[in-house]
This record gives structure tokens, sequence and C-alpha cells, in this order.
């Protein structure tokens, strides 16, 4: 019996056989389901995996590694009548640039059995507008879990960049913020869990393809933002509660004046200009440590992908080993305490020291030798570029 189609016809017996490659590849993917909740990694577990990447932070690896265990809890939940339903806890991290907020979503989604994707705040707006919806970030997911709704309705989401859509000034605005209050209003819904109408390519780019349903009930979102700033809010609130005649200086000693992160509350967020409504939907905050000169010098050498090793490696293709001294490396981080721009300052510093050494070397025959960057070799070069005139503000 041949069954027609738009430009052929299939026979039943293909049918028959076709049903029966499909019902053996369900079988497969619901096994490794099964067997992803059995091997489900404790926090401890997660904390471990992040140590081998990321420097320091442990109170932000704990908070990460609780929040993404307990999603696989929820997702391995089988709800029945009069039982405790437990609802997520989205996430948001506050911290200042260069200290591992990204890097932190970036490694831990390599040890998830769920979708995950890392979507940036910057490019959203309001519907309507020349920008991307918010509805873009549930098509990266989809994406991400090539296209199966339910594997992505399981997964987690990471939202970069989140303060840059806080609204532009304290009062509500009477016009549309459209880049700001408007994109904080439509990620409401989104957070809290609702069935949205996603677009499979993009938004307005193909206004006639189908919408794809996908519910966020179970989708973990975690968001990321430097937050500059808001350190001078957090200091005028503390500020404001030891105003008056004290008997002691105890409030005073106690405060940590170089890292006021610590002291954030949602509060300081509303001040910034995040609105109430969202900031109720990110119940857990956490904070990242700014990096000192021991993590700095920690940063590069230890992690598994440090940036002596990467250097390392680049020059291992060459057939030349390479080596840094410790004096090399204590005067890189020197300059980025100085240069005040974190993780990333080491790469700029590292890039102008070893820029002439990677242009001229894969020319000459050194092959099987060794290269040592030695302090008057790397303030040599340093001398000569532009990154030495650079001034903190």
């Amino acid at each position: 019996m041949l069954i027609a189609g738009l430009d052929a016809h299939i026979c039943d017996k293909c049918v028959a056989q076709a049903n029966q490659i499909l019902a053996e590849e369900l079988s497969v993917r619901k096994t490794k389901g099964a067997g992803s909740s059995v091997t489900l990694m404790k926090p401890m577990e997660i904390k471990e995996h992040l140590d081998q990447y990321v420097i320091g932070q442990d109170e932000a690896k704990k908070v990460l590694a609780v929040a993404v265990y307990n999603h696989y809890k929820r997702l391995n939940q089988k709800v029945e009548k009069d039982e405790i339903e437990i609802e997520k806890s989205n996430i948001i991290m506050v911290a200042e640039t260069g200290t591992g907020k990204t890097l932190l979503a970036k490694t831990i989604a390599k040890i998830l059995h769920v979708p995950f994707c890392i979507c940036d705040a910057t490019v959203l707006t309001e519907a309507g507008y020349v920008g991307e919806d918010v509805e873009s970030i549930l098509t990266r997911l989809l994406q991400a879990a090539d296209y199966d709704v339910a594997s992505a309705e399981r997964g987690i989401v990471y939202i970069d960049e989140v303060d840059k859509i806080a609204r532009k000034s304290d009062n509500p605005s009477i016009t549309r913020d459209v880049s700001g209050e408007g994109v904080q209003q439509a990620l409401l819904k989104i957070l809290e869990g609702t069935v949205v109408n996603v677009p499979p390519q993009g938004g307005r780019k193909h206004p006639d393809q189908k919408m794809i349903a996908v519910n966020t009930n179970n989708i973990l979102f975690i968001c990321g933002g430097a937050f500059d700033g808001i350190d001078r809010k957090i200091a005028n609130r503390l500020k404001t509660q030891t105003v008056g005649y004290k008997i002691n200086d105890l409030d005073d000693d106690n405060i940590d004046l170089t890292n006021l992160y610590k002291y954030i509350t949602p509060q300081d967020l509303r001040s910034f200009g995040l609105i109430p409504e969202l900031i109720g939907r990110l119940p857990v905050i956490t904070h990242l440590n700014p990096l000192n000169r021991g993590a700095l010098l920690s940063i590069l050498t230890e992690p598994r992908n440090s940036l002596v090793k990467q250097y390392k490696k680049l020059f291992e293709y060459e057939d030349i080993k390479l080596e840094f001294d410790k004096e090399v490396l204590e005067f890189i981080v020197d300059k980025a305490m100085e240069f005040k721009l974190g993780a990333r300052g080491l790469r700029s510093i590292c890039e102008s020291i070893m820029i002439d050494a990677m242009f001229e070397v894969p020319s000459e025959k050194r092959q099987g030798k060794g290269l040592e960057i030695t302090l008057s070799y790397a303030l040599e070069k340093f001398a000569k570029t532009d990154i030495k005139k650079l001034k903190v503000a």
C-alpha cells in the first residue's frame, strides 16, 4: 500500500520501519534522561569542578552549586496530590568587572546535563523597537536544546550585563524607557513562569514563522552584572545607619570598606534602577569579591586554562618550551592591580609583553629550543607599548 506525499509516495513497510526507528530513539533518550537523574552531582562536587577553573569566590560558588542542585531536584520531583511543590530560586550575581561572573556561568555550563545558554541583556529592547525582544532569550535556549521543547523547558539561562537595563532615572518614566524599564517589565512573566510564544528564528525578521510555545516554570534564570556605582549607594545606606552619637566605634570596625558588595541588599538594587517586581523574582542575591594581589597571581598560573598555560601551549605548537620568571609574573600582577581591570587586565598586559615574541618566533628556526621571559625583557617590551599610559580615574 502506497501513501501519497507532496512529491513522492511511501509504502506501508517503510512507515512501519520508520515508526520502529523513532520508538527506539525515544527510548534511548528516556534512558539517557533517567541516567542523568541517577548521577546527580552534589553541591560539593559542582564546587570542586568550579575550583579547577575559577580562583576564590567561594560564596558565589556555593550559591550557584546549591541553585543548580536544587534545580535538578525540582526536575526530578514527581508532584503528587497534596504534596509540597518546590519553587525555583532565580539568582542575581553582583560584582566588579573582571571578577569571574561570566566565567562561572561558562564553567558551570560544561558539567550540566540540561540545556544552558548565555544571553546579553544590552541588546534587548521593549517589544516593537529596533533590537531584540525578550523572547529571543528563549530562542537561544531552544537552539541549545536542538529545538527540543521538552528539554528546553528544563534548562538554565544566564543573562549577562543585567545592570544595563536599569531604569535611567529614579522616578517611573512617563515616556517609554525602551532599553531600560520596558525590558525589565517584559522579563517579569518569563522569570516567574508562563507559557511564551517563541519565534524559532528570531523576532521581526521572519513575521510569518510559526511560534513555539515554551513553558518557563522549570527554567532557572541566573542574572549577572557589574552594577558600576552601586558601591556608593551601599556606602550611603551604611552611613545613614550610623548617623548620630555612638558609645563605641565597633560598627565602623566591622565594615569592610574594600568590599562593600558583600553588604548588598534588594534596597540597593532598587535605588540603582531595578524595579521592585523584578527584584522580587530574583530572590537569591550573591556577590563576588574583588580580586587582591594573591588571587590575581593564582589566576595567572593555577587554573586549568590559566594565561601562562595558554601561552606555553601556543609556543608548544612551534616546538618551543616557554618559561616565565617569577619576577615577571609579579610585575604583571602589580600592573593589573594598578590599572584596576580585574582578571581581564592580566591578558592585555601579557599581550603587550609577548607580542614581539609571538611575531618573530614562528619565522625563526628555533624548534626544540627554549624561550625564557625575564624581568628585563618584560620591562623593555612593556615600556614600548601605549598601555603603560593608562591611568586610573
